[in-house]
């Protein structure tokens, strides 16, 4: 019993942002674990090519083309994407925008930009993917939330208030359909080098200065959000809803990287 306690065979998961970054990690990861994956992203040739590179690995996927902030493209992905698998087993949505200014700088466009995606976007999922669920008796919803939920620095205003959002909403739905058997959880990674960090890696301070902050002085990779995810979304974590997963190499963990002779 306990030896495939990780494993997904026979499961049906939809990856929303699996084109790039943590998404197309998490949508190998799922896939090498023995899940059917549908590849959902906003670039549909990205997608494809997730897609192809799963199956090139033996794997089972499928691309969708996919807009998160329209909710009914979402539930037609969802119905579609697991039309030949029946069940909707596992959801895991990654995608997030960033605008870094300081408060006093936002603009109404900067803000709606950052909310509407990082909210209303990942809500649409929830929904979607909670409804179909809830119907089912069954389910697992892994949303991505980050350290900026309970740390900020500054220009980080806005975007930490929709992580921490997201880890609201996460815990809300985790209470409210938890007696039909669904459970929905939170990933929140702290530095990644993907795509929506390229503005850092691009100045090496900052970038440095980001590495040290970590116990392990250094970023993650992608492939390291992989673990994480695929444990809350398998029967390893049948007991875990409601809670967020902090994968940060220790950066919420200590108050600085001085050490002291003792």
């Amino acid at each position: 019993m306990t030896e495939n306690l990780f494993r997904l065979d026979g499961k049906s998961a939809v990856v929303v942002g699996a084109g790039a970054g943590i998404g197309e990690a998490v949508a190998r990861g799922c896939a090498y674990q023995g899940a059917r994956v549908a590849c959902a992203d906003v670039d549909l040739e990205a997608a494809q090519e997730t897609a192809a590179r799963i199956e090139q690995n033996g794997g089972a996927a499928s691309a969708h083309e996919l807009d998160i902030l329209n909710p009914e493209a979402v539930s037609e992905t969802l119905d579609v994407a697991t039309e030949s698998g029946g069940s909707l087993d596992i959801v895991v949505c990654t995608p997030g925008v960033n605008v870094r200014k300081p408060l006093l700088e936002y603009t109404e466009e900067d803000f709606d930009r950052v909310v509407t995606l990082n909210l209303r976007g990942n809500l649409n999922v929830l929904q979607a993917a909670g409804r179909r669920m809830a119907e089912q008796g069954s389910g697992s919803i892994i949303l991505f939330s980050s350290i900026r939920s309970i740390v900020v620095e500054p220009g980080q205003g806005i975007y930490a208030a929709t992580k921490a959002g997201i880890v609201q909403m996460v815990r809300a739905l985790a209470a409210e359909l938890g007696p039909n058997g669904v459970r929905v959880n939170a990933v929140a990674p702290g530095v990644v080098d993907t795509p929506l960090t390229a503005q850092i890696k691009a100045r090496p301070a900052w970038y440095d200065a980001y590495a040290a902050r970590t116990i392990f002085n250094r970023w993650a990779s992608s492939e390291e959000m992989i673990g994480p995810t695929v444990f809350l979304a398998s029967d390893a974590a049948s007991y875990v809803t409601g809670t967020v997963l902090f994968a940060d190499g220790g950066w919420t963990a200590v108050d600085g990287r001085f050490e002291p002779d003792l």
